[in-house]
């Protein structure tokens, strides 16, 4: 048996020619590396997939500013709703205080409106007034079939136009919403009556009459 030399290894046999380079195995080709025609295509689909994306984003945008818009309209309909129900509330129980707001006027006419009576029917008329109650109705006012219920129909020589002579019940409104018209006795001008003159309306004389009519010199 031979013996073998410690801390040295056997090569293998290179042929008699050959350079050391060519008993080293070449390194393989880079595995993955894409020719240019394919970055091309790469790049063009995420060109593709980012205008895809910009038309989703787009749209939604849209939808949100049009849901946003339709909630804000949502919200201004239901405070809407809510005003309308509280004035269609607020009318319904005025409406329903109305004969007692008429014995309350009848009793001060009367001089009846007296202790503690009367305290408890300022109160109830300031609460009243507080919730947006206004009564309407006065002696003399053009006749307006818009406000006023005539209840009475009569003619007068002093008036030139339908004109409310006397009150029977007061009117009331609630802003601009009438809840009652104020019931009246209308009077109209006589057929074929002229306008009465006022007194002491009678035109002075001019002054050149009144030197006619003034003493001579003598």
């Amino acid at each position: 048996m031979t013996e073998e030399t410690p801390g040295f290894e056997e090569k293998p046999d290179v042929p008699s020619g050959a350079t050391p380079d060519d008993a080293e195995p070449k390194a393989a080709p880079a595995q993955g590396a894409a020719p240019a025609g394919d970055s091309s295509a790469q790049l063009a689909g995420l060109t593709a997939q980012l205008d895809q994306v910009r038309t989703a984003l787009g749209e939604r945008t849209a939808d949100l500013q049009r849901l946003q818009a339709e909630y804000q309209n949502y919200r201004r309909r239901v405070e809407r709703d809510r005003i309308t129900v509280r004035e269609i509330a607020i009318a319904n129980l005025l409406t329903e205080l109305l004969p007692v707001l008429d014995d309350i006027g009848r009793a001060r006419e009367h001089g009846e409106l007296v202790g503690g009576f009367k305290s408890v029917a300022e109160s109830l008329e300031t609460v009243a007034a507080k919730m947006g109650l206004q009564q309407f109705g006065k002696e003399g006012e053009p006749f307006d079939p818009t406000i006023h219920e005539a209840l009475m129909h009569s003619y007068a020589p002093d008036v030139t136009e339908t004109t409310c002579v006397a009150i029977l019940q007061p009117g009331y409104r609630i802003g601009e919403r009438t809840i009652r018209p104020a019931r009246v006795a209308v009077a109209e001008p006589q057929p074929g009556a002229t306008p009465v003159k006022a007194e002491g309306s009678e035109e002075a004389p001019a002054a050149g009459d009144d030197k006619d009519n003034g003493p001579e010199e003598g």
